[in-house]
């Protein structure tokens, strides 16, 4: 299937650069209460609605079409919060927002996002998948392995701000255990 071999490669380079990453979690240094979620790169241990929706955000997103992006809201529950207050037209938005008004540049964050590790917050009705995990992390506490993966994602001047208050304010994407696409938020 052509999606999940798009969602494939996009998982790649983060598994591989990953796998410290979940040696460190899995060693227990990120369990317990309080404590950093577990950083997963896995996308096959994901809940397969939350692996088709992740494939349908994905090639809607490769396409360069961010009109594509139109489907994916269409097979979803709701429209994803994309701001603070509601949007009417998510698209429309993310046109104004974008550096040409196409919106390439929205849609690479979200391949971005989407390539990045996740996190699972919450359980039950609440249970989330977060991309990029930095979205559920106290900055500054990264590991060295972290920080390069932290820079690939946002520019260096953004990261060190980042890091230096501790939270990550880039783009974060939100689907729910059930396959819903709750969010994408800058």
């Amino acid at each position: 299937m052509n999606s999940r071999k798009s969602l494939v490669m996009l998982g790649l380079a983060a598994l591989v650069a990953g796998a410290a990453a979940l040696v460190h979690a899995e060693n227990g240094q990120g369990a317990g209460a309080g404590a950093t979620p577990e950083v997963q790169y896995d996308f096959a241990a994901l809940p397969p609605p939350v692996q088709r929706m992740a494939e349908r955000i994905a090639d809607a997103a490769q396409s360069g079409d961010i009109e594509q992006m139109r489907i994916v809201f269409e097979s979803n529950e709701l429209k994803p919060m994309v701001a603070d207050d509601y949007v009417e037209d998510p698209i429309a938005l993310w046109k104004t927002q974008s550096v040409d008004g196409t919106g390439r540049d929205i849609l690479a964050a979200m391949l971005n996002a989407l390539a990045s590790g996740y996190v699972k917050t919450g359980a039950g009705h609440d249970e989330m998948y977060v991309w990029p995990y930095f979205a559920e992390m106290d900055l500054s506490k990264l590991t060295p392995k972290q920080e390069v993966e932290l820079y690939r994602i946002v520019p260096a001047d953004q990261a060190a701000a980042m890091k230096k208050d501790g939270k990550y304010t880039a783009h974060r994407l939100g689907i729910s255990a059930h396959g819903v696409w709750h969010y994408f938020l800058q």
